[in-house]
């Protein structure tokens, strides 16, 4: 054996033993209180309201907490030029804050003249979400637009943004299928999704991250993942040191528990009618 070889033997041992003991220690920490009296584990409140406005196909209300997102889904009998003639469907989605959606008064995109590239890269991701859980060819040459508007942020805005455009969605699809525009709603959908934030806040691995623990998070992470348990994106950073293989798997089944709640939500509100 070289003395690499042996360098990196002692490396990985000495790694794999202090993911071991991080892990432990963290898993004792599941048991802190955090300063809205949640449990580390737990999520924020969770409302869903269907049917939020009248014109679109499908309008949802969600709120996490303080958050909350207007979704509306539109329905098109049509798609993009570049779509056309391939016997396929297509979902995309913008995302967009109001101007007061913060503490601070932020100027409209619109009015700039630029959309920025955080707005850009959330509205990618919406899509891209949405997109992973429908069955284009079952859909047909149909287009849905999702557009996602912040009413109030604090913290998880594009998660909440996705977890309520797939139940818009779903209404959006269901009209559909009501209108005589698609067979079956249940045919184009082929998962739900959900999506939630998770992060490391002194050192404590925690889900569902309002803004101030969002803005302060060592490592910083949003998990998007379908009713099966697939995931469809994960985007973690670290923001002040580098995470651990252990602290990594603590946010994933914290994510994991967090998708399940917040489907199962996702179920009752579209269960109503």
């Amino acid at each position: 054996m070289t003395q690499a070889d042996s360098a990196f033997g002692n490396t990985t041992e000495n790694s794999a033993k202090g993911d071991a003991q991080s892990r432990l220690a963290l898993e004792v920490d599941m048991n802190l209180t955090r300063a809205d009296g949640r449990k580390v584990n737990e999520l924020r409140p969770v409302h869903i309201t269907r049917h939020f406005t009248e014109p679109p196909e499908g309008s949802v209300l969600i709120e996490c907490g303080h958050t909350r997102v207007m979704c509306t889904a539109t329905f098109t009998p049509s798609v993009p030029r570049w779509r056309k003639d391939s016997g396929l469907g297509w979902v995309t989605a913008e995302y967009a804050m109001l101007p007061r959606a913060t503490s601070e008064r932020t100027d409209r995109e619109s009015v700039k003249g630029k959309i920025g590239g955080r707005t850009h890269e959330i509205s990618r991701l919406i899509g891209r979400c949405l997109r992973g859980v429908i069955d284009m060819k079952a859909l047909g040459e149909n287009q849905i637009q999702l557009d996602c508007d912040v009413l109030q942020a604090d913290g998880g805005t594009r998660t909440a943004s996705i977890t309520g455009a797939y139940v818009a969605l779903v209404d959006a699809l269901r009209w559909a299928e009501k209108n005589g525009h698609i067979k079956s709603a249940d045919k184009v959908i082929k998962d739900a999704v959900s999506a939630v934030s998770v992060g490391v806040i002194d050192g404590k691995p925690m889900l569902d991250l309002p803004y101030v623990e969002d803005s302060k998070a060592m490592t910083d992470m949003n998990v998007a993942m379908t009713g099966s348990g697939a995931f469809i994106e994960i985007q973690g950073t670290a923001e002040h040191r580098p995470f651990t293989r252990a602290e990594l798997g603590i946010l994933l089944d914290l994510a994991e528990k967090g998708n399940r709640e917040l489907q199962a939500a996702q179920a009752e509100a579209l269960a109503l009618d």
